[in-house]
């Protein structure tokens, strides 16, 4: 008994330092606001929604973009002049699907607060559950991700409305410093009737049964919008109106002011959202779309994006071509139908991939500048922020990176990045990991 006591002790005692270990603070200290006129000269300047500009100049005031031109932009009085001798400047790549700052090790169930309990959560609100603090949030960046729509996750098996995402930088004490855009959109699963093709085998049960589930989800989410459409008059018609925080949330999207992000990958999912959106007269966004070619007319005359999940996985079906995937940011946009490219991990430790992602579209048809804008300039349309990010615009925020050659390309280095004017150190806790034991096998 004593040696079993013994060793129960010691396993929490080691749960604890595991634990204590994943949730600690980044050391990075969030720098303070711009103080004074940055000009970024002598530089390859990849603006995205314009020309390439060699020997550029970029001026930034206020933590945002104030000039941008050739030897002619001259720097302010008092201004910090950085000569980048030829190398390039991009704006910040935007994530437009994550968990950033919702999970830490997908592993240790402490660590993850992506999704509330129950299917139904529209009040959900995924930008005050952000962990500012999180180790992954500077590995990320230093790849040039600077910004990330953190995604609340429907809960497995039952989930189908998540709530609201959130845009946020990769750079804050807190959410509150961290937010762009605190509520962009309203997230809902679509269900689906995939599933293991083992499971059919030997019986048509478990085929009418999850008809009859999907059916039961469907209709629950017809009675949701319903009930948030019903509320949203009876509120119009009466002040006094009991308050309901779920139909509160939802008000946005009734009125048409927000969109619905409708997580769908193959025909029927993509074909339900569709009809779901034509019911209810809302804006919606497809999420994953591996199957999004096959509606390509239909996106394009209803003027539907499409954020496209992670390229690096398999097709949907045995028999699909095996580069399927690939091809579908270069099918979406010779369909004329917006689009951007993201990722479907819920591990955000990945997440400083994006740029890759897209350079494996470039190999597969979609043009180079097309794959850039799709992780920058499109993103930020999609999520209603392209008066703030995605392209070196006068006005735009003063969020970049400068590398010594092509993001999309593997062996290309972020070297130096900016959020808002300021410039945030590259050092994370890799790189902390890399100098210590450098110092033990290169002594």
């Amino acid at each position: 008994m004593i040696k079993t006591t013994t060793r129960m002790v010691g396993a929490v005692a080691l749960l604890l330092a595991s634990l204590a270990d994943v949730t600690q603070a980044n050391p990075n200290v969030p720098p303070p606001a711009q103080a004074k006129p940055l000009l970024i000269s002598n530089a390859t300047l990849h603006t995205v929604s314009g020309p390439v500009l060699s020997n550029g100049r970029m001026l930034v005031e206020g933590g945002r973009i104030k000039a941008i031109g050739g030897a002619e932009l001259a720097a302010p009085a008092g201004a910090q002049v950085i000569d980048l001798k030829g190398r390039h400047v991009y704006p910040g790549m935007v994530s437009a699907n994550t968990v950033m700052g919702l999970v830490e090790v997908s592993a240790v169930r402490a660590t993850v607060d992506t999704a509330e309990t129950g299917s139904i959560n529209p009040n959900a609100r995924a930008l005050v559950a952000i962990n500012a603090d999180s180790d992954i949030i500077p590995v990320t960046r230093a790849s040039g991700v600077l910004t990330v729509l953190s995604v609340p996750q429907p809960r497995a098996g039952t989930g189908l409305l998540a709530g609201t995402s959130a845009l946020v930088q990769l750079d804050g004490w807190n959410w509150e410093d961290m937010a762009i855009r605190p509520e962009v959109g309203l997230h809902v699963s679509m269900p689906t009737m995939r599933t293991a093709a083992s499971v059919f085998a030997t019986s048509e049960a478990p085929r009418d049964e999850l008809r009859r589930t999907v059916t039961a989800k469907l209709r629950l989410l017809d009675e949701v919008f319903e009930s948030a459409a019903a509320y949203a008059k009876a509120k119009a018609a009466d002040a006094k109106t009991p308050l309901d925080t779920r139909w509160e949330a939802m008000l946005p999207v009734v009125r048409g002011e927000r969109p619905v992000f409708i997580d769908a990958n193959d025909r029927w999912q993509i074909r339900q959202a569709l009809e779901f959106a034509d019911r209810f007269k809302l804006k919606i966004v497809i999420v994953g779309g591996a199957d999004a070619a096959v509606f390509a007319n239909e996106l394009k005359a209803r003027d539907i994006p499409v954020v496209i999940g992670s390229l690096n996985r398999l097709p949907l079906r045995r028999d699909d071509d095996v580069d399927a995937i690939f091809r579908l940011p270069a099918e979406l946009a010779r369909a004329g139908v917006r689009f951007c490219i993201a990722r479907e991990d819920r591990d955000p430790s990945n997440e400083r991939n994006l740029g890759f992602e897209a350079g494996q579209a470039v190999a597969f048809g979609l043009p180079a500048d097309e794959a850039l804008k799709a992780i920058t300039l499109y993103p930020a349309r999609i999520l209603g922020a392209e008066n703030l990010l995605g392209s070196l615009e006068v006005g735009k925020l003063a969020s970049f990176f400068v590398s010594d050659g092509d993001p999309l390309d593997i062996r290309s280095n972020v070297e130096r990045i900016f959020i808002q004017g300021r410039e945030i150190e590259l050092k994370d806790k890799q790189t902390g990991l890399r100098d210590k034991y450098l110092q033990r096998y290169l002594r």
